[in-house]
C-alpha cells in the first residue's frame, strides 16, 4: 500500500522532555511498537530464567523441558500467518491492542498452574504473542519511506527483541523484588513475576490503542471510508497473492535460518555453556542476555547496511547483503560447534549473535518490496519461517541429544549447531534467486530519490 506523508527519516531522539522523539504519528507508532513488541518478548520467554525452579517445582524430566521449548514457539508459527492476513484487513492498531489483550491471559495463567500438561498449554498460547513481530514490522513498514524502511524495520524488531534478552535480567530483579517486600518466597517467585509480565502487557495494549494510528494518514476505518484504501475483502486475495510468490518462501526459509535459529540456540545455550565449558549457571545466563542484548544495535546495522545497499544497488542489492551476512551467519555457527576451548567459543558466539541479528535485519529490508498490496500477508509469511526454523533446530537438539545429560548432552547439542550451520549456509545462497522486475526496480529507484530529496530539505 502506497500512503501518503510516509516518514523519509528515523529521527529516534529530539531535545527537551520527553527524550524520546513523539512528535509525529510515525514516531509514536516507531517507540509504542518497539515498547509492545519488548514486552511480548519479554513476556514469551519470562519462564526462561526460571527454569531450573519450575523443573523441580513441577517435577519435569529432561525430555519435558526441551518439549515445551518447542511448544512455546510452535504456537507462533500459526499466529503469524493469521495476523499478517488482519493487518491489511483491520489495521496494525487494532491487531496490537488484541494480541496483547488476549495474550496477557496465559502469561498471567502460567503463575497457577500445578502440573506438566497444564504448563505446556500455558507455553503454547503464551508463544502467540511472539506473532506481535508481525505487526511491528507492518507498522513501521507502512510509516517510513523506502530510503530508511529497512533501518526503521530493523531497529524497531531489534530493540523489541531485547525483550528477549533483558527477561532474564529483568525477571531476576523483579523476582528479587516480590521476595525482598515479602509478598512471596523465592521458591514461588517465578509464579509472581510471570504474572507481573502479563498484567503489562494489558496495561501497554491500552496505549497501543489510544496513542497510535494505523498509517500515516489515520486509520484503516477512516481511510476506508473515505476512499483511499480497499475494502477487507480485497485483502483476501492479497495474503493468496503472497502465498503464490516464490520469492516469499524463500525468504520464509532465510528467516528460518536467521530468526529461527537465533532462538533455538539462545534457548539451549545456558546449558550448553555450563554442560561444555562448566560455568555456572548465573554467569552462563548473565552472558546469554548479554548476547540477546546486541539487539540494540547489531539488528538495526542490518537494516542500515540493507539500506544503503539498496540505495546504491536497487533492489538487487538488498538481496546481495542478505546473501553475504547469512552465509557468514552459518560459517561462524559452523565454527563455533567445534571449538573446545571457552575464551574463543566465547568470541565466536559474540560473532554469531552479530551476525545472525544482523541477518533478521536485512531479511526485513527486502520484505516491504516483494508486494505492496498485502505487506501485512507477505510479513505474516516470513515472519512464520521464524517459528517453523525454531521448531525444527528444536526438534533436530532434542532427538539428538535424547535423555543424556552432562557432557553427553553438550556434545549432541555442538553436532546439532554444526548441521545447523550447513543448513544455513544453503538458505543463504537460496536467496539469490530472489529477481524483482525492471518496472518494480525503477518505481522503488524513484521513490528512493524523492524520499531522499525530501530528508534533504527537510535537514536544510
Amino acid at each position: 500500500m502506497n500512503f501518503e506523508g510516509k516518514a523519509t527519516r528515523l529521527q529516534l531522539f529530539k531535545a527537551g522532555f520527553p527524550f524520546l522523539n513523539f512528535s509525529t504519528p510515525q514516531m509514536k507508532a516507531f517507540w509504542i511498537t518497539a515498547f509492545a513488541f519488548f514486552m511480548c518478548f519479554f513476556s514469551w520467554f519470562g519462564i526462561v530464567p526460571f527454569m531450573p525452579q519450575v523443573v523441580k517445582d513441577l517435577g519435569l524430566t529432561p525430555q519435558q523441558k526441551y518439549m515445551s521449548i518447542i511448544v512455546a514457539v510452535s504456537g507462533t508459527v500459526f499466529a503469524r500467518l493469521l495476523l499478517g492476513k488482519l493487518c491489511d484487513k483491520f489495521g496494525p492498531r487494532l491487531c496490537y491492542t488484541w494480541l496483547l489483550l488476549l495474550g496477557a491471559i496465559p502469561v498471567i495463567a502460567i503463575a497457577f498452574v500445578q502440573n506438566y500438561t497444564q504448563f505446556l498449554i500455558c507455553r503454547l498460547f503464551i508463544g502467540f504473542i511472539g506473532a506481535s513481530f508481525v505487526i511491528t514490522q507492518y507498522h513501521t513498514s507502512i510509516m517510513f519511506a523506502p530510503n530508511c524502511v529497512g533501518t526503521a524495520n530493523a531497529t524497531s524488531a531489534g530493540w523489541g527483541n531485547l525483550g528477549g534478552g533483558a527477561n532474564r535480567l529483568g525477571m531476576m530483579a523483579i523476582s528479587g523484588l516480590i521476595v525482598s517486600m515479602g509478598i512471596c518466597d523465592a521458591a514461588s517467585s517465578w509464579r509472581w513475576s510471570m504474572a507481573i509480565a502479563g498484567v503489562i502487557c494489558a496495561l501497554t495494549a491500552l496505549v497501543y490503542f489510544f496513542f497510535t494510528q494505523d498509517a500515516p494518514e489515520g486509520n484503516f476505518k477512516d481511510l476506508r471510508a473515505a476512499g483511499k484504501m480497499p475494502e477487507p475483502k480485497k485483502a483476501e486475495a492479497g495474503f493468496m497473492a503472497a502465498a503464490k510468490d516464490y520469492r516469499v518462501w524463500i525468504l520464509f526459509l532465510i528467516y528460518a535460518g536467521c530468526f529461527g535459529i537465533e532462538l533455538t540456540v539462545y534457548g539451549v545455550m545456558d546449558d550448553y555453556l555450563q554442560n561444555a565449558f562448566n560455568i555456572e549457571r548465573n554467569t552462563a545466563m548473565t552472558m546469554v542476555a548479554c548476547f540477546a542484548l546486541m539487539n540494540i544495535f547489531a539488528r538495526t546495522l542490518g537494516g542500515v547496511f540493507g539500506d544503503k545497499f539498496g540505495i546504491k544497488n536497487g533492489l538487487k542489492g538488498r538481496v546481495q547483503f542478505l546473501t553475504i551476512i547469512m552465509c557468514i551467519e552459518g560459517i561462524v555457527l559452523v565454527t563455533f560447534s567445534q571449538i573446545s576451548l571457552f575464551p574463543l567459543a566465547f568470541a565466536v558466539l559474540i560473532l554469531f549473535s552479530l551476525s545472525v541479528q544482523m541477518a533478521e535485519g536485512a531479511t526485513f529490508t527486502v520484505v516491504p518490496f516483494i508486494n505492496k498490496k498485502c505487506i501485512g500477508s507477505v510479513a505474516g509469511i516470513v515472519g512464520a519461517g521464524g517459528n517453523v526454523g525454531a521448531v525444527l533446530a528444536g526438534l533436530l537438539i532434542k532427538n539428538n541429544v535424547g535423555g543424556a545429560t552432562g557432557a553427553a548432552e553438550s556434545a549432541a547439542v555442538s553436532q546439532s549447531f554444526l548441521i545447523i550451520g550447513g543448513i544455513v549456509i544453503l538458505s543463504g545462497l537460496l536467496s539469490l534467486l530472489i529477481k524483482f522486475s525492471p518496472e518494480a526496480e525503477a518505481e522503488v529507484k524513484a521513490q528512493t530519490l524523492a524520499a531522499a530529496a525530501e530528508k534533504a530539505k527537510a535537514s536544510a
